[in-house]
C-alpha cells in the first residue's frame, strides 16, 4: 500500500530510540520528511545519517517549555502534516512506594508537555485544514499494569485529553489518536522486567520468560511492527479514524474492548 507520505513533513518526538526511532524510520522509508526531537542529538545523527536530505533535528528535553517553543518554531518553517507525540515513561512503583514529589515529576514527564505541544500544533494544522496527531502511551490506559501507578494514572489523563480534542478538531480535517502498546523489545521494557524479578525474587532471565509467557502470542512485540501501524495512522488513509485508543499488545489485554 502506498501511504502517500512522500514529501509530507512530520514531527517525531523521542526519536533517538524505541518506538520514536522506529516510527521515524518507517516515515522516512515512505518518503516523508521528519523533524526529529531527542535529548541525545549524537544518537539522532548516527541513526539517521542515511536520510540527511529528509531530516531536521531539535535537541532538548520536551518537558522544558523552551524546547517545546523551539520545536514549534521549527515546525512553522515549512509545510506540516502531523506529529508523533512520544517519550519515555515515569519510574516504576506501586502506589505506596510513591511520594508526592514523584507525582509532580510524573505529571511533567508524562502529561503536561504533551498537552502544551498539541495545543500549540493544532492552530498550525487548522490553517491547512489537515493534520494527524498520534500519541504513543501504554496498554495501561485500558488495563492498569502492576507497579506502574504513575504511568497508569497520567497516561489515562492523556487519553482523556485526546478523546476530547479529537471531537473538537475533527471538522478541521485533523485526527487525534492514541496507540496503546503492551510489552515490546525496546529499552523501556527492561525496567519492568527488573521490577518483576525483584518482586518475585527470580532472575532477570526468568522474569523475561515469564513476561513472554503471559502474552497470548507468546512473545514481545517489535518496534517496527507498531511503527507500521503508526505510519498508517499518520497517513491520508486514516481520515475516518479519530479519538481512538488502539492496542498493540499481542492479545494481553483481557477486556472486551482491548
Amino acid at each position: 500500500m502506498d501511504l502517500q507520505l512522500t514529501d509530507q513533513r512530520f514531527l517525531v518526538c523521542g526519536a533517538s530510540s524505541g518506538f520514536g526511532k522506529a516510527v521515524a524510520e518507517s516515515l522516512l522509508q515512505e518518503g516523508a520528511r521528519c523533524i526529529l526531537v531527542a535529548r541525545r542529538i549524537e544518537m539522532l545523527r548516527a541513526s539517521f545519517s542515511d536520510y540527511e536530505e529528509q531530516v531536521e533535528f531539535v535537541m532538548g528535553d520536551l518537558t522544558s517549555p523552551k524546547t517545546v517553543g523551539r520545536v514549534v518554531e521549527k515546525v512553522r518553517k515549512g509545510p506540516f502534516h502531523g506529529a508523533l507525540i512520544n517519550a519515555g515513561g515515569p519510574p516504576v512503583g506501586t502506589p505506596t512506594e510513591t511520594s508526592m514529589e514523584d507525582w509532580d515529576e510524573a505529571y511533567q514527564l508524562v502529561m503536561r508537555w504533551k498537552i502544551d505541544l498539541m495545543l500549540k500544533l493544532v492552530p498550525i494544522l487548522k490553517e491547512n485544514r489537515y493534520g494527524r496527531l498520534l500519541c504513543i502511551e501504554s496498554k495501561s490506559v485500558k488495563q492498569p499494569v502492576p507497579a506502574l501507578v504513575l504511568s497508569n494514572a497520567f497516561r489515562a489523563g492523556v487519553v482523556g485529553f485526546v478523546k476530547t480534542l479529537a471531537g473538537e478538531v475533527a471538522g478541521d480535517g485533523i485526527t487525534v489518536n492514541v496507540l496503546a502498546p503492551g510489552a515490546h523489545e525496546t529499552p523501556a521494557i527492561e525496567r519492568l522486567i527488573k521490577k518483576k524479578s525483584e518482586q518475585n525474587q527470580i532472575t532477570i532471565a526468568a522474569a523475561r520468560i515469564a513476561t513472554e509467557k503471559s502474552i497470548p502470542v507468546g512473545r514481545m512485540g517489535r518496534a517496527e511492527e507498531i511503527a507500521s501501524l503508526a505510519a498508517w495512522l499518520l497517513s491520508t488513509h486514516s481520515s475516518y479514524v479519530t479519538g481512538q485508543t488502539i492496542s498493540h499488545d499481542g492479545g494481553s489485554i483481557s477486556g472486551l474492548f482491548g
